[in-house]
């Protein structure tokens, strides 16, 4: 019997006051055999008795039969589950692109539609086995993040490097018909995804709106580590100009025709085309964020208003890393805050040495790339680095380099602020008032 083991259990709750402890393991809920965090969830959700069956670590069995009122949790924490891995073999893999020697959980590529459910993640269907597709229906797991890359059968095998996998629209119209709320993306491969093949899955996607609610379209990342891959094209600044010329125009008509924002060109494309954002209205609820689309505009708008309410600080100076591609508005905002402030703060944009040069998002830079940049430089009382860079919870860089190794190479101390204007100011200001009681 496997069931769920117990991480954890809160002091004074349900759980602990049948003593319950951490290492017990739930194995089902009236009756039902639990698989994963899912079930558990669904199967406490609504019911006020529940007969939970739980095995001890020497393998004694316990009945507890519990009563509470509607909604009190258990105390329950579990261990995490170890997500199902990714049979494909996709043309553009970031993983397959890592140089050597990361953590080891960087090289895992999960494919789990339960991870999709539960933490946004994206997920292609493509290994999804029937029964799974019944339990989503079922349970109502909703909303899920789905990887469509292209509508075109034959083509969206070639992108994923697989064959045999169930056409992708037939799944989406499964689960639209069920009324699964999904949001879809398309990483995009010049030359191979975009033109007609791009309005095909636009048109095909638009079509199951509003359980679609939304696609994303997003430029392929490439490092400096593709041995022995396919060669793929580049989104340059040209390809961009044009991309974004042609395709916000037809975002803006979808908005209108389905009356709310569906089509979403990712930030990267407007970076790269040195082109002004689409207006905050056309970002909706923004349901596309954590896959970088709208964190721009919305960065820039809380820019303005943070600048407003800056008040001297010193005059002191500080330095602030920043990955090469948000370098300009980035710059713009702290010499905006340097000058109402009175501190003299230096934003450095760090070349990407670990991944390559064509990689320049904030979210990827390395610890070894930041101390390399700063040699020579003029760092000031401290070094202000964004929360992005960082491994949450474990202060450590994507290259295993921490916090205090960074500091110990600088000779300066690092402060680490929430990635937004905001978080940037009320990290300022907590170091001012430090350094003026020196």
């Amino acid at each position: 019997m496997a069931g769920l083991r117990i991480e954890s259990v809160a002091a004074e709750s349900i759980a602990d006051q049948f003593e319950v402890a951490a290492g017990d393991s739930l194995l089902s809920v009236n009756g039902h055999p639990l698989r994963d965090l899912i079930d558990y969830s669904y199967y406490t959700a609504s019911e006020d008795e529940l007969l939970l069956e739980i095995e001890k670590p020497d393998g004694e069995l316990w009945e507890l039969e519990v009563e509470r009122n509607q909604g009190e949790p258990l105390g329950l924490t579990f261990s995490a589950p170890a997500p199902a891995r990714c049979a494909n073999n996709c043309l553009f893999c970031f993983v397959h692109q890592l140089p050597k020697g990361l953590r080891k959980p960087l090289y895992v590529k999960d494919e789990d539609y339960r991870l999709s459910f539960l933490n946004g993640n994206y997920v292609t269907l493509a290994n999804l086995k029937p029964s799974a597709l019944h339990r989503i229906i079922e349970q109502r797991l909703s909303p899920l993040y789905i990887s469509v890359h292209a509508t075109n059968p034959l083509l969206r095998e070639h992108l994923l490097g697989t064959s045999g996998i169930p056409p992708i629209l037939e799944q989406l119209q499964q689960l639209a018909a069920a009324r699964i709320v999904m949001h879809t993306q398309v990483v995009l491969c010049p030359g191979l995804n975009d033109g007609m093949e791009l309005q095909r899955t636009v048109s095909d996607l638009a079509a199951l709106y509003p359980s679609v609610q939304s696609l994303a379209v997003v430029p392929l990342g490439l490092t400096a580590h593709r041995r022995n891959l396919p060669h793929l094209t580049p989104v340059d600044a040209d390809y961009a100009r044009e991309f974004v010329s042609y395709w916000q125009p037809h975002a803006e008509l979808l908005r209108r025709k389905l009356r709310r924002p569906f089509l979403f060109l990712a930030d990267e494309f407007f970076l790269k085309a040195e082109q002004p954002f689409p207006p905050l209205k056309e970002y909706g609820d923004f349901p596309q964020i954590e896959n970088g689309v709208g964190m721009v505009p919305l960065f820039l708008k809380e820019a303005v208003s943070v600048v407003r309410r800056v008040l001297p600080l010193g005059s002191f100076r500080v330095t602030v890393i920043t990955g090469t591609s948000s370098f300009g508005f980035v710059n713009a905002f702290l010499t905006q805050v340097s000058e109402k402030s009175g501190l003299n703060i230096v934003p450095v944009a760090v070349t990407n040495r670990l991944f390559g040069s064509s990689v320049t998002v904030s979210g990827l830079v390395a610890g070894n790339d930041i101390s390399m940049e700063l040699v020579g430089r003029e760092i000031g009382e401290c070094l202000f680095v964004p929360d992005v860079m960082l491994k949450e919870g474990e202060g450590v860089f994507l290259d295993d380099i921490s916090l205090a190794e960074l500091e110990r190479r600088i000779n300066r101390p690092v402060i680490v602020f929430d990635s937004t204007p905001a978080g940037f100011y009320k990290a300022l200001r907590q170091f001012g008032k430090k350094f003026k009681r020196r």
